[in-house]
């Protein structure tokens, strides 16, 4: 979906919204340091096979994610990265690696890892790696109803050891 029509989704849906331009970025951390905006504010969209269920997991671009914790969370089933292969030809319009984590309007369930919803404010990519589109988490959440979960560690702190834990990601 190109950001010409999320914009037009976000104006339909009285959301205001500013959308920031910047240089040609393909990671998260970069994307988040060339527009200015924190890791911990920028949200990544990582594309999951729930069961073989293509699934969104959004989390800030400082973090990691843990899945055994998605899988404890899913109760056993398989929850594995997608590859681009699996996922590129759903999202129409989009540059592969920046879709918005919108998958309501891709027919995907979205988990949005309960570290992103500390900050009042959020930015992701707006379907390519020169945009970003920074709005109130509390309207994405009213527009997206993601599950939140926690299955995501700051990336300094992620476990060496698969057994260990941390009480608190945030």
């Amino acid at each position: 979906m190109p950001a010409e029509k999320l914009k037009a989704y976000l104006d339909q849906n009285g959301v205001r919204y500013v959308t920031i331009r910047h240089s040609k970025a393909y990671t998260s951390q970069e994307v988040a340091a060339s527009a200015h905006v924190s890791g911990r504010e920028f949200a990544k969209t990582v594309m999951i096979k729930i069961d073989n269920k293509m699934a969104m997991a959004v989390l800030p671009a400082s973090y990691q994610i843990d899945f055994d914790l998605l899988e404890d969370h899913f109760r056993g089933k398989s929850v594995k990265l997608a590859t681009e292969a699996e996922f590129r030809d759903s999202f129409p319009g989009c540059e592969p690696g920046a879709m918005p984590p919108f998958g309501n309007l891709y027919g995907m369930e979205v988990y949005v890892a309960e570290s992103l919803a500390v900050d009042e404010e959020i930015a992701f990519n707006a379907g390519t790696h020169t945009e970003i589109i920074r709005m109130t988490f509390a309207d994405f959440e009213r527009l997206v109803k993601p599950g939140m979960i926690r299955f995501s560690w700051k990336r300094s702190s992620f476990p060496k050891d698969p057994g260990e834990r941390w009480a608190d990601e945030l």
